[in-house]
């Protein structure tokens, strides 16, 4: 059973605006930055076992609460929800833009190690939580779109680790799309 959190680490929850996920070699690990350069900014590093968890698990809870791939045959269930990601993709393109460099070296000296990333159903939305292990983290409510993009946008930096071999990389690496750290703006 989780306990409820105090006032003071409440207080040290950020809303979450915007994301941005930079591979970090050097650490090995990915960073998350969130609201960069505001004054609400929060960061954290997720490690490999904790990235390729979620990117599993994110994909199948979004596999099972749409309603679309619901409703469809199963023979065809997989291709609709590669089409539902694709119109998240689409959909979310103009929210993208550019973190500078900067910035994400502040975020990257000051983050910490996430210890608990939660993401829950709610209706047509998603609750996405991080908890840093000294207590700061980040919550907010995201539309499946925005989900969508912000796996993408991982799964992009873990493709750039070759986390999932060098085979699975050329595969999950979007031949369409820009890389680099983009934040997903809500």
């Amino acid at each position: 059973m989780e306990r409820a959190l105090t006032r003071e680490e409440w207080l040290k929850v950020k809303v979450l605006k915007s994301i941005t996920f930079v591979y970090e070699a050097r650490e090995d690990r990915v960073l998350a930055a969130i609201n960069s350069g505001k004054p609400e900014a929060w960061s954290c590093w997720l490690t490999r076992r904790l990235a390729l968890v979620l990117l599993k698990r994110a994909v199948n809870l979004l596999a099972s609460t749409s309603a679309l791939a619901q409703r469809a045959p199963a023979d065809i269930r997989g291709e609709l929800i590669a089409f539902e990601r694709d119109a998240a993709i689409a959909k979310t393109a103009k929210a993208m833009s550019h973190t500078p460099a900067d910035v994400l070296k502040t975020s990257g000296t000051v983050a910490e190690l996430v210890q608990r990333l939660t993401i829950s159903s709610q209706g047509n939305n998603f609750r996405m939580e991080l908890r840093g292990e000294t207590g700061g983290g980040a919550v907010g409510v995201v539309e499946r779109a925005e989900l969508e993009r912000i796996l993408q946008m991982l799964q992009t930096e873990v493709a750039k680790a070759d986390w999932l071999g060098t085979s699975a990389k050329s595969a999950a690496t979007p031949t369409t799309e820009e890389t680099g750290p983009k934040p997903a703006r809500h």
